[in-house]
């Protein structure tokens, strides 16, 4: 799922790696490439890399900053992990001006609104665009057009920092309520990216249950299978945005038949659907978490928010979001209300089943 900074920055160095190989002996050429992994984990300095590349190591390890520690972190650590994490990033536009992803996420942290960062991103998406298709254009011009594994993946590196770009504009989209927008984005990355690697199609199946929009999720479905990777289609947020339609159409049966499906498929689910945590937004991207896993749900119920808070009530829920904690109490165990502690305790309420308006 989404995008692994640091693996990323291992492919960019693996690949000017194996090309300063190209004119030795082959098999010196393979023992050399046999030791990379060392000399990257242990001596990186000593590979050969651009500045670009300088700067790009610097956003990945901004990214383990920000997106896996930051939100983890005590009061007093959160303020020098910033301060860090800023310091990598200033340096990475210091080596490369053109380091989108540095100055992206330079900018959710300087944006005073999700609106003002939307409408950054949106002004300056045809010059990332522009850069990145010329990166890419050079990539292709350097093997003759030759589209071998090495050059897909050096093309695919070169294209990334505007699929993030894209991927974040359309999150911030579905926060503002513009979710048609939402959609026409999802769609250009979707054209741009048929494997969709900035999951894009996680974030139109939120959108599309936002418009209630039934027929625009079965033919998101349908686009499933035309993708060139292969994803199943009962990923949590196309069943939590199914569950929300289904909620919205007063058809409760439907409803509880979506919630045990999704209990059947991730651990710890009625725990995860009860309590509704809220995560911070990835800053660089969406964060990477196993298919299925407990941790994917809790990311899904995260992002489907817009879904679930509709029409807060004072437990800060929505109508769908009361309802699904409810549902989910009433299947609990004992272990699971031990786990839920005193969210179990709370009275039931009046007049939960209404549904919430439409955006």
């Amino acid at each position: 799922m989404a995008f692994d900074a640091k693996w990323e920055d291992f492919q960019r160095l693996a690949l000017r790696f194996a090309k300063s190989l190209d004119d030795d002996e082959p098999l010196a050429a393979a023992r050399s490439y046999a030791n990379f992994g060392h000399r990257y984990a242990q001596d990186r300095d000593s590979l050969p890399q651009t500045d670009a590349d300088r700067a790009f190591h610097l956003v990945a390890e901004a990214a383990v900053l920000i997106d896996y520690q930051l939100p983890f972190a005590s009061d007093e650590q959160a303020e020098s992990i910033m301060s860090q994490a800023h310091r990598y990033l200033d340096e990475a536009l210091s080596l490369d001006e053109t380091c989108y992803d540095a100055l992206r996420m330079k900018a959710a942290a300087t944006c005073p609104s999700f609106q003002d960062y939307l409408e950054f991103l949106q002004a300056r998406r045809d010059e990332v665009y522009a850069s990145c298709l010329d990166a890419a254009s050079r990539v292709l011009a350097e093997t003759g057009g030759a589209k071998d594994e090495r050059s897909r993946l050096a093309e695919h590196l070169a294209l990334s920092p505007y699929f993030r770009w894209l991927a974040m504009m359309a999150s911030k989209a579905l926060i503002c309520g513009r979710n048609r927008e939402v959609l026409y984005i999802c769609d250009d990355l979707l054209d741009f990216d048929p494997s969709d690697t900035a999951d894009a199609r996680l974030t139109a199946a939120l959108a599309l249950a936002k418009l209630e929009d039934d027929e625009g999720l079965d033919e998101l479905e349908d686009r499933y299978e035309q993708l060139e990777q292969s994803y199943p289609k009962n990923d949590a947020w196309m069943l939590l945005s199914r569950l929300a339609l289904a909620h919205r159409r007063r058809d409760l049966t439907q409803a509880r038949q979506i919630v045990s499906t999704i209990i059947d498929l991730y651990p710890q689910a009625v725990v995860t659907l009860a309590r509704q945590l809220e995560l911070p937004d990835g800053v660089y991207s969406r964060i990477t978490v196993s298919p299925f896993s407990e941790d994917e749900l809790i990311l899904a119920l995260s992002e489907a928010t817009v879904l679930t808070q509709e029409g807060r009530d004072s437990f800060g829920c929505g109508a769908l979001g009361s309802w699904l904690r409810e549902e989910c109490l009433s299947r609990a165990t004992k272990e699971d209300l031990l786990e839920l502690g005193n969210l179990a305790d709370r009275p039931s309420k009046p007049g939960r089943q209404p549904l919430g308006g439409q955006s």
